[in-house]
């Protein structure tokens, strides 16, 4: 049976530590890169069901899923990044 990889858009939360002299200032910081992330502090709340492969581009996939019940709107099978099929490993 053939073996796939599936990216799948989630929405995440991250600690960060950073030494700044305001709240606004630690913000520019961690937009600019100095922040340092807090250990196993990585939180899912969510899958991101707004984003996924466009519909129209993958049009053969959305309506087999749709055939098998999978909600796909007209614009995006939800959540997914990418699917690639790949060899088993042994």
């Amino acid at each position: 049976m053939p073996m796939y990889e599936i990216e799948q858009y989630e929405v995440h939360t991250q600690k960060y530590r950073i030494e700044a002299d305001s709240e606004a200032q630690a913000i520019a910081n961690l937009f600019q890169g100095k922040a340092d992330p807090v250990d196993n502090s990585l939180e899912l709340i969510e899958v991101a069901e707004d984003y996924g492969l466009p519909a129209d581009e993958h049009r053969q996939l959305a309506d087999q899923l749709r055939a098998m019940g999978v909600t796909v709107d007209e614009a995006v099978i939800p959540s997914i990044r990418a699917i690639v099929r790949v060899d088993q490993q042994g």
